[in-house]
């Protein structure tokens, strides 16, 4: 980060600018450079959509060092701090005998970025709500359950949107007939909100249901039965992550600085779901790759009415201990995971989130139309995992990949408390 930083400064400097002969000259010339590249990238154009936005207060010196030497100070000095931070932690743990997250003291912070890419139509969906609904104990405590999904879409974007829309309002409905309570048997709840949702999209697909969605399926056939859509889900709780995944989105976690996948890609040729297609009378066609039939690249999805039953929706779900090393938690379709790998993403966003960014900015127009209802979504983004998934972005259409790309960065470690 400090090479970028300071290379971009340098690069910046006019070759017409006199050399100053002291010491304070020198300083005073760095100390501005930072201020015009800041002010380039954070002041957009006055007017969006009808509305005037805001022009953000920086702090220079929180946002570029000055000098190669005041970056490679930042970085040893937020490594020397953490390190203080995770010994005191420690020691404080280890007079109780016990390690154990308890309680959240806001709801996690999250950026998103979800981009159209290459594609000629977008067909990925994004769903965030913090705060979905509280989980209840016998000792009368409560705490926040945290939802957050990735739907890429194929054949058209109205199963997406559809899950985008009511995912949340049936796995929260779910929790609530479980009781609400600490006992959730959160694998056989995330198979009902995943079966529920694949038959109410079963159920509207209708020519009148898609308007809403601005899709062109209905061009094809009415029904559009060859319509479907992955589907990754992360339940956030003070002490579990619980994942269900459905087709070839993908989760990673990134604990200690080491990329922990909490998924496994549905891939038609993937060992134990070839032996599962060729039981139910069907085939994995090399096509361009392996497809159920020569059609779907993927053996598992939400819809695809006309596959069934070689395609299904039944979701692998991964239920994860949190623990005070957890750093942030990736989630995001197939055109990020194409062209990047989990170490590499982990390895981004981490950097981002070790910046110590200033507050966030308003979330791009993109991000904020995906960001949909209960809990009110902005007002937990964050300016770090916000450039953490923009970066992560930007990498994968570099890397060409050719689909849709959405990602979503959750920050584990700025909302724990021990």
């Amino acid at each position: 980060m400090a090479g970028v930083c300071c290379g971009v400064v340098a690069e910046s400097e006019s070759a017409a600018v006199v050399e100053q002969a002291s010491k304070s000259s020198r300083r005073r010339r760095m100390e501005i450079l930072p201020f015009m590249l800041v002010s380039d990238a954070a002041v957009s154009s006055p007017l969006e959509n009808g509305r005037k936005r805001q022009k953000l207060d920086l702090d220079l010196d929180l946002v570029l060092p000055a000098s190669p030497r005041d970056c490679d100070n930042a970085i040893e000095n937020s490594e020397s701090n953490q390190v203080n931070e995770d010994r005191e932690i420690n020691e404080g743990l280890n007079s109780y005998g016990t390690v154990e997250l308890v309680t959240e003291t806001e709801p996690p912070k999250f950026g998103l970025t979800s981009v159209c890419g290459r594609r000629r139509d977008m067909e990925d969906a994004v769903s965030i709500h913090p705060s979905l609904c509280k989980l209840s104990c016998e000792a009368e405590i409560s705490s926040d359950v945290h939802f957050y999904s990735v739907f890429d879409g194929h054949g058209c974007s109205h199963v997406a949107m559809k899950c985008r829309d009511r995912f949340h309002e049936i796995v929260k409905e779910e929790i609530e007939a479980c009781g609400g309570g600490k006992s959730v048997d959160w694998k056989l709840m995330m198979e009902r909100s995943f079966e529920r949702m694949d038959k109410e999209v079963q159920e509207s697909t209708t020519v009148d249901d898609k308007a809403n969605s601005n899709c062109r399926c209905e061009l094809q056939t009415p029904q559009c039965d060859a319509v479907g859509s992955t589907a990754v889900v992360a339940i956030v709780t003070p002490d579990k992550i619980i994942v269900a995944n459905c087709g070839d989105s993908r989760a990673v976690l990134c604990r200690n600085g080491v990329a922990l996948p909490l998924s496994d890609d549905h891939k038609p040729d993937r060992p134990d779901e070839l032996i599962r297609i060729e039981e139910a009378g069907g085939r994995v066609i090399y096509w361009d790759g392996p497809r159920v039939l020569g059609v779907l690249a993927m053996s598992r999805a939400i819809g695809d009415n006309y596959l069934k039953p070689f395609v299904i929706p039944e979701p692998e779900v991964t239920i994860t201990e949190r623990t005070s090393e957890d750093e942030c938690l990736i989630l995001g379709s197939d055109g990020l995971w194409d062209v990047v790998t989990n170490e590499t993403a982990c390895g981004v966003a981490r950097m981002c989130l070790r910046a110590q960014k200033p507050a966030s900015p308003p979330m791009s127009p993109a991000s904020d139309a995906a960001v949909r209802g209960g809990g009110g979504g902005t007002e937990s983004s964050d300016k770090a995992c916000w450039d953490a998934s923009i970066l992560l972005t930007k990498l994968a259409l570099a890397r060409h990949s050719a689909d849709n790309v959405s990602v979503i960065v959750v920050d584990l470690k700025k909302n724990q408390q021990i």
